[in-house]
């Protein structure tokens, strides 16, 4: 009997994780990361400390969250209409996740940073060699973050809607591209000409809002710049 209870309790631990998996974004997002994460540790030379330090980060982080879903179920059995103790409540419980995700983030860069420098120099020097395959490895890291802000903001679809709008953040990036290669200022004026009546014809047709079209841009713009001077 006593046996039984105690594979219930491993039964009922698991179908909480399961749920959380399952229905929480943020949690999905975490398993994946751990996932790299632990991956990344058989191709590095890691100490059993490191390797200790990171195993417990990563549990911190998914604990957190999974302790922030039990909040925020709890929360919203207890009070169904607004309650300023009900938003303090879930404030705090996701502060904490923020928390937990800044020093896993810290931990990472400290302990993978210098393991990894040597790898990051040689790819880097060998997209410099090659002017166009820098250029589009560049497009191609700006779509996919745009998608992953669009996934996290949850609105509008991969392709139609949404924040941040991807047809400006790409188009700006583009219109960067060939600002930070060229040097004819009437290239440069029409790149960014044709990027403003892109994220135009987003507004017209609204698809997208002003703002999200200006965040598109100005996140276009920053990224690209940012990893041109990272491959530089």
């Amino acid at each position: 009997m006593k046996v039984k209870k105690v594979v219930d309790s491993f039964n009922y631990a698991i179908d909480g994780i399961l749920y959380a998996v399952r229905t929480q974004r943020n949690m999905r997002i975490d398993m994946i990361s751990a996932l790299l994460v632990l991956t990344a540790c058989f191709f590095t030379d890691l100490s059993k400390v490191e390797v200790l330090i990171v195993t417990i980060t990563i549990t911190m982080v998914i604990s957190a969250e999974m302790i922030n879903t039990a909040v925020e179920c709890t929360v919203d059995m207890s009070a169904n209409y607004y309650h300023p103790l009900a938003k303090i409540a879930k404030n705090v419980a996701a502060g904490a996740v923020l928390v937990t995700a800044v020093n896993a983030a810290i931990v990472g860069y400290i302990i993978f940073g210098d393991k990894l420098r040597p790898v990051s120099f040689v790819l880097i020097a060998k997209i410099k060699n090659s002017n166009p395959y820098m250029i589009f490895v560049i497009l191609v890291i700006v779509s996919i973050t745009t998608l992953i802000i669009k996934a996290v903001f949850g609105e509008g679809t991969p392709l139609r809607g949404g924040m941040p709008s991807g047809h400006s953040a790409i188009a700006f990036a583009v219109a960067t591209t060939i600002t930070l290669i060229a040097q004819e200022p009437t290239v440069i004026i029409l790149s960014y000409f044709l990027a403003f009546i892109v994220a135009q014809s987003r507004v017209d047709s609204e698809v997208h809002s002003i703002l999200e079209v200006l965040v598109g841009g100005v996140f276009g713009t920053l990224l690209t710049i940012l990893l041109f001077r990272l491959f530089e």
